[in-house]
């Protein structure tokens, strides 16, 4: 259990790290942050000593308690061979084997991971990050956190930064922070995966996409620009998109509603991943459609048990444990001081049995020769 001495150095620590307090701002009096905190005096200055010590605030005797220059305090050497990990969720789906291809790497240099999870909430981020920290990390792998959103935590991994701490991000970037990256080239996907299902006859495709992360809106974009090489049908595609947060109740009325209309129903799905992907299938199956008889439907990631649900899903594989193995190699040299460079993984498609062809007249679509390629290429990573 926290004691209460190190949940105050602790917070105040993260108000300094995001410049909630600034560089030699004054700090709230000991008798101020005993009622802030409902501690004792004892307990107060406990944490204001451990701060000092570290170089987070300084004191002025008669004058109050100030934010330190800790950027340009001398580093404490780092005696942990400790690597950090943020993803946005880390007991299920893709993470675990993420998680096994940092630790395959890293643990043949002596190095551990510490894991922590924000469960995509910037506010938990934060506090992961300053956590994190206390530990006298050697490095941070980091999966952002609502990446297409507003990067409210920017002053925090500028001052990580200033910190000489090495740090990478996988899966997404924050436009505003030059690091280096792993990612998959989610336009590319999401043009891929409604590509396919056009060659395949499908006209009206509608696409449900999460748009608080870079992946969604990548992957969004893909399925516009999909569209966009086929101007005869390029208004028979329907977008639907969703938060994080949000109750996918009201997202699956509006689905169906779509799926039941009599006129312009669609005949297939792309989703933004496995995970919604079995979830739609749930429901189609709930209100009597056939997959994929009446409905085809695509994911993204090639989650373990996409294979074992029926039909077998369709989708793109995601690099997973690859992903994990490059990111250790590139962390462990980033502190050696050797030089990286970004990774933009290509998609592979993965056809299973949720996908079908449907009957269309020979002059409807014209499949460009880029996209038969694309075809082609997937039939090497069958299931079959």
């Amino acid at each position: 259990m926290t004691k209460k001495y190190e949940r105050i150095k602790q917070d105040i620590r993260e108000k300094i790290l995001s410049e909630e307090y600034k560089v030699n701002e004054k700090l709230p009096t000991e008798s101020e942050l005993m009622e802030i905190y409902h501690v004792s005096r004892f307990t107060v200055r406990h944490a204001i000593d451990e701060l000092e010590k570290e170089n987070f605030i300084y004191r002025i005797q008669g004058g109050g308690i100030f934010v330190d220059d800790w950027k340009d305090k001398p580093k404490s050497v780092i005696k942990d061979k400790t690597i950090g990990l943020i993803t946005t969720h880390i007991a299920d789906y893709i993470f675990p084997n993420i998680i096994t291809g940092i630790d395959n790497y890293i643990s043949n240099y002596g190095y551990s991971i510490l894991i922590a999870n924000t469960q995509n909430n910037p506010k938990k981020e934060r506090k992961s990050l300053t956590n994190l920290l206390s530990n006298k990390l050697s490095g941070l792998i980091i999966e952002p956190t609502k990446s297409a959103l507003n990067n409210v935590n920017k002053s925090i991994y500028d001052n990580i930064k200033s910190m000489g701490i090495p740090m990478l991000f996988i899966n997404a970037v924050y436009d505003d922070v030059d690091i280096p990256y792993l990612i998959m080239d989610d336009v590319r996907t999401g043009e891929m995966i409604t590509n396919y299902l056009i060659s395949l006859g499908h006209k009206q495709i509608v696409g449900i996409f999460k748009v608080d992360d870079k992946q969604g809106i990548h992957r969004m974009n893909g399925y516009i620009k999909a569209y966009q090489k086929h101007p005869e049908i390029s208004n028979m595609g329907e977008i639907m998109m969703y938060q994080t947060e949000e109750n996918k109740i009201n997202l699956f009325k509006k689905l169906h509603t779509i799926l039941t209309r009599s006129k312009f129903a669609p005949t297939a799905i792309v989703c933004y991943n496995d995970q919604l992907a079995i979830q739609v299938i749930n429901f189609v199956k709930e209100i009597g459609l056939k997959i994929p008889e009446d409905l085809s439907i695509i994911g993204v990631d090639d989650y373990q048990f996409s294979k074992f649900i029926n039909p077998r899903l369709t989708t793109i594989r995601h690099p997973q444990e690859k992903m994990g193995l490059d990111a250790g190699k590139m962390i462990i040299d980033m502190i050696n001081k050797q030089p990286v460079t970004s990774k933009i993984y290509e998609p592979e498609m993965i056809k299973r049995d949720s996908v079908r062809p449907i009957n269309h007249p020979k002059n409807s679509v014209s499949i460009k020769s880029l996209e038969e390629n694309e075809i082609g290429k997937a039939d090497g990573h069958s299931d079959r």
